[in-house]
């Protein structure tokens, strides 16, 4: 079964992502540790570790493990809940904050790049020509610059 143009335009901006995640300075995560760093800075409520488990479906244990990784990297802190003392909560830094704000960069980038890959080819991220809304945008796209 072929997968749509929109999903393969999406998996194309995260394959971009990931590669120039992979290729900055810095911490390399992994997709475990990317996803409660994402949790935990994008939802608006307040994290704990059973929460975290709860929500992302993984054991408590591993997500400790990757909470120790995050904070190796100043990404993310622990601290005892003064209301719960059993509970543990997750709180943000400066250096996460910065982290979100570059992977928003890095998402926009690779986004574009992708789009740009599929219109200057007149295919999509799977080689497949262009139909639709990416076809109509690409057409639009090279009326303009003839003008």
């Amino acid at each position: 079964m072929a997968i749509p143009e929109t999903d393969e335009a999406g998996l194309a901006v995260l394959r971009h992502s990931i590669t120039d995640l992979v290729r900055r300075k810095g911490s390399d995560l992994s997709a475990r540790q990317l996803s409660i760093l994402l949790t935990c800075y994008l939802d608006n409520e307040g994290q704990t570790v059973r929460g975290l488990a709860a929500k992302l479906n993984v054991s408590k244990p591993a997500i400790s493990l990757a909470l120790d990784r995050l904070m190796e990297f100043d990404l993310v802190r622990r601290k005892v809940d003064p209301s719960d003392r059993r509970s543990i909560l997750v709180q943000r830094t400066q250096a996460g904050l910065r982290l979100k704000e570059e992977l928003g960069d890095i998402m926009k980038q690779a986004a574009a790049k992708a789009c740009l890959v599929g219109l200057a080819s007149g295919s999509g991220a799977d080689g497949q020509p262009l139909t639709g809304h990416a076809a109509l945008r690409r057409s639009v796209v090279s009326r303009r610059e003839a003008e």
